[in-house]
């Protein structure tokens, strides 16, 4: 997903983007081949508000709506629609990284192998992302990095061990049941692994549709050399879990369930982590830092799990200390120091072992994609060196770009000087005691819990309409051209929203359009219908004008929404 979301961005900004897929899905952990789901700083819905915007909410909410059944090829299918369509990208699928080609400290090229069609691409670039997860590029770079655990007093970190080692977390392979009419019988493979109650200390059975995370094992091997062998281990796991299920006599209700699917990709949590010229380590999450450079941000917990997995027999499968706050992710710890040209995101990016337990989930490593991809365009636009974005002014061209596209920075804010809405007068048809117009000028496009942090107001920030239909109009201080429009609307932060087979999670999910979320609505200006929208399901929308006008008043009337009975609306802005 880091690399996913880190095209896009780029390719969006401006930039031109070969994009190097070893396989042919294209989500990591939370592709059909692993059926992960994708989490983040919302913690399963326990922090409401913290759902990840930008990229990663415009495909959660399109698989919402398009995909209400739950189905991980459709997500994979929707991800490869999104790159194959955008003009500036080049997706290589079922292509490897091989080897790269350097001068001093810049990476000249790229070697990519697709044995498929039988060629050898060589790709040249200005700047190069490694997403890979396992680090593929910065190793053959000869980037810094580090694998395994840090001693505790190297970063100051508690949480550390004492001494250090190579140890990592583990891998998983998930499966899932399928229930039938009638009683299924389950004859288990010789080679699989067996299992008695007391094996699985603190390690729940809870349904049989869909398990099990703590299917993990690995971290002792080493995870990318001994990749082999972990997977045949996994599917051991796996298939032992279920034999254990159906044949213990312990779980009765398993009767009509049968195997459906097995996993055949590990689902890697931990190898290498390049270094960057800022290591997040326990103090920066759980202090909850705001970075002058922050361009991304986390609050899942620092989730450590033993490298042994389910054959560390008297520890629990997960140890989480839970943050008070949201922590801010720095550009200085999302490129190499000593590789000049080279960005990463992904559970790569420059952490502690004990800081990286937080930062590896899915949702944070997208916005941190999402953040890489607009850095490197504006760079490349720029002309400049990573090192030269952290500072004023392009450190805040980077943030301010990255807020425009809908990502959220904590503490940060709408200042963006080309945003002719920032100077209109306000006004609506009515609004909801608390939520007034006035609101969607205050920079903010999410509501802010005190319990974010420090920065966080604990106010309201969008408007809200007393019934529909409903009108906003911007007026703004004499005639202007207008060539984008973009509106941002509510689209349920209090919620989880993720793809999931799991019957408990999907509990608090609605898979469907947001009822929140505006459906149909017009944009005019000074009287003139110039947009109509009859059937909208995300929160973030531009509207790019093929023909600039000229005008003072800008009308959006709401029609419909998907569910709630009054218009919900965070931000206008104007180019």
């Amino acid at each position: 997903m880091a690399g996913v979301c880190a095209a896009l961005a780029a390719a969006r900004n401006g930039a031109s983007v070969v994009l190097i897929q070893d396989r042919t899905v294209l989500g990591g952990n939370a592709s059909s081949e692993i059926r992960m789901h994708i989490v983040g700083a919302d913690c399963h819905g326990r922090r409401p508000g913290a759902r990840e915007s930008g990229i990663i909410e415009e495909l959660r909410l399109e698989d919402s709506f398009r995909n209400p059944h739950r189905s991980y090829s459709q997500w994979d299918l929707l991800l490869y629609e999104k790159l194959k369509t955008e003009p500036r990208i080049t997706l290589l699928l079922d292509t490897a990284l091989v080897a790269c080609r350097k001068k001093d400290t810049l990476i000249c090229s790229v070697s990519a192998l697709r044995h498929s069609t039988e060629e050898l691409f060589e790709i040249k670039g200005t700047i190069f992302a490694d997403c890979s997860g396992d680090c593929a590029l910065g190793a053959e770079a000869g980037a810094d990095f580090h694998v395994g655990r840090e001693a505790r007093e190297q970063y100051g970190e508690s949480l550390a061990q004492p001494t250090a080692d190579k140890q990592t977390l583990g891998s998983s392979i998930l499966l899932t049941g399928r229930e039938y009419s009638s009683a299924q019988q389950f004859h288990t493979p010789s080679w699989a692994r067996r299992f008695q109650k007391e094996d699985l200390f603190r390690r729940p059975i809870q349904g049989f549709e869909y398990g099990y995370w703590w299917f993990e094992w690995g971290g002792q091997l080493d995870t990318i050399r001994d990749n082999e062998v972990i997977r045949h281990e996994l599917l051991r796991i796996a298939v032992g879990i279920w034999d254990y299920i159906k044949n213990s006599g312990d779980y009765p209700a398993s009767a009509n369930w049968a195997l459906d699917w097995v996993g055949m990709v590990p689902g890697k949590r931990e190898s290498r982590r390049l270094l960057g010229p800022h290591v997040l380590s326990q103090s920066d999450l759980q202090s909850g830092q705001i970075f002058p450079d922050a361009v991304a941000y986390g609050g899942w917990a620092i989730d450590l799990h033993p490298p042994l997995g389910v054959d560390a027999k008297t520890e629990p499968p997960f140890t989480p200390t839970h943050l008070p706050h949201l922590y801010t992710i720095p550009l200085r710890a999302l490129f190499s120091r000593n590789v000049s040209n080279l960005l990463f995101a992904g559970r790569n990016i420059s952490a502690t072992h004990v800081a990286f337990a937080s930062t590896r989930v899915m949702a944070t490593c997208s916005i941190v994609g999402q953040a890489i991809g607009t850095a490197a365009a504006l760079a490349i636009r720029e002309g400049c060196e990573m090192r030269q974005l952290i500072g004023a002014p392009l450190m805040t061209k980077v943030q301010q770009m990255l807020l425009r596209d809908d990502a959220f920075i904590p503490s940060l804010y709408n200042h963006d000087p080309n945003d002719l809405a920032r100077a209109a007068k306000v006004s609506a048809s009515d609004s909801t005691e608390g939520f007034e117009a006035g609101l969607i000028q205050d920079g903010h496009t999410r509501d802010l819990p005190p319990e974010f942090g420090s920065w966080s107001d604990g106010l309201i920030h969008h408007w809200r309409s007393l019934s529909l239909p409903a009108w906003v109009e911007l007026e703004l201080p004499k005639e202007s051209e207008i060539r984008e429009i973009h509106l941002t609307f509510d689209s349920g932060f209090q919620r989880e929203l993720t793809l999931s087979l799991s019957v408990s999670t999907n509990r608090a999910i609605l898979r469907g359009a947001q009822p929140e979320l505006v459906r149909s609505y017009t944009i005019s200006v000074d009287g003139c219908e110039i947009v109509k929208e009859m059937a909208n399901f995300l929160r973030k929308r531009t509207h790019k004008l093929e023909t600039p006008v000229v005008a003072r008043r800008i009308r959006i009337d709401v029609q419909q929404t998907h569910g709630v009975a009054e218009a919900r609306l965070f931000e206008v802005r104007l180019y």
